[in-house]
């Protein structure tokens, strides 16, 4: 009699505060990260990330405060969970695990073990490859399936945005920001979350993966004949003294003054702090300090029928591949 392979889905994404407690044990985990602080010692690293927290909690839950203390990606996290779940049907098992705060790799494998799961897709939730994200919690949830003793066996795909319907789900955001507007009188700016110039420059394969998906998004715009008046690219979120990628937004948006500006947060499908509060708030004030007619934060696709449609291709991608 041939065995029946109990499958699940897991989406894993970095994460995000699910209540005000849990803002330093964001920061703490994060900033423990050995892909975020790259430095070889251990001990310096849980000292500066220590630093780091202390310095950064206070001002971080004012943010928080502004979500009544849950991040956006906690929310968005379960709504892409039940609409993925609804389009596989029962015989999937679909979960999500967040890297810095719950659900942990571990408890979702100790229920994934008691479901007698064997085989299981890991899809990050970064369409775009960088040690930072996809590398950090693949392995965070490979080293906890190992120590859990579950027998099981993983699928990954490391990067998708090529995905046609992912795509389509983000251009179909972008026309959201545009109903009863003349796209040509905007200047589109996808912005990528930035990253340490010395990341880049020990390999990481991210711009590259942000500019071809810039440039994949740009010729599907033009099939189907949408027009801005510039597209471009800048990056967001930089954080410290060292050089990060460039352009940075803050000098992107110094070009656009008295013009309307359209955001697209393209490193990411879940919206979060970043893009509902660095982006629609703290870059807007920027945008109105400058002059700037007209600015627009489109949202991520979060469980836009087509991104749901995407995730399910790659799970039948993934299975027919590793059949």
């Amino acid at each position: 009699m041939q065995k029946i392979e109990k499958e699940a889905i897991i989406l894993l994404n970095m994460g995000g505060p699910n209540s005000y407690e849990e803002v330093e044990l964001f920061l703490t985990n994060m900033f423990n990260d050995p892909y975020i602080l790259t430095m070889k010692s251990s001990l310096l690293r849980k000292f500066v990330a220590t630093m780091i927290t202390f310095f950064r909690a206070e001002s971080s839950q004012e943010i928080y405060k502004y979500f009544n203390g849950v991040s956006p990606i906690v929310v968005h996290s379960k709504r892409l969970v039940e609409a993925l779940q609804t389009k596989v049907g029962s015989d999937v098992i679909v979960e999500y695990i967040m890297r810095y705060t719950p659900p942990f790799a571990p408890e979702v494998i100790q229920r994934l073990k008691e479901q007698n799961i064997t085989k299981i897709y890991l899809i990050p939730l970064y369409p775009q490859h960088s040690s930072t994200t996809t590398s950090s919690s693949l392995e965070d949830f490979e080293d906890a399936l190992h120590r859990s003793g579950l027998k099981a066996t993983t699928i990954e795909i490391k990067h998708y945005f090529e995905s046609k319907k992912l795509n389509s789900s983000i251009l179909e955001r972008i026309k959201e920001q545009l109903i009863n507007e003349n796209s040509q009188e905007y200047n589109l700016v996808f912005s990528a979350h930035g990253l340490p110039q010395k990341i880049v420059d020990a390999g990481d394969v991210y711009q590259q993966h942000i500019e071809k998906h810039v440039e994949l998004l740009k010729s599907m715009l033009k099939e189907q004949n949408i027009y801005f008046e510039s597209i471009s690219l800048a990056y967001q979120s930089k954080v410290g003294p060292m050089q990060w990628l460039e352009p940075s937004l803050d000098t992107a948006l110094d070009s656009f003054k008295d013009k309307k500006v359209l955001i697209y947060p393209i490193a990411f499908t879940l919206d979060n702090s970043e893009t509902e509060y660095e982006l629609s708030v703290e870059y807007k004030e920027i945008a109105e300090g400058l002059n700037i007619k007209e600015y627009k934060v489109a949202l991520c696709p979060n469980n836009h029928p087509l991104f749901v449609e995407a995730l399910e291709e790659i799970y039948t991608k993934l299975k027919t591949w590793n059949s």
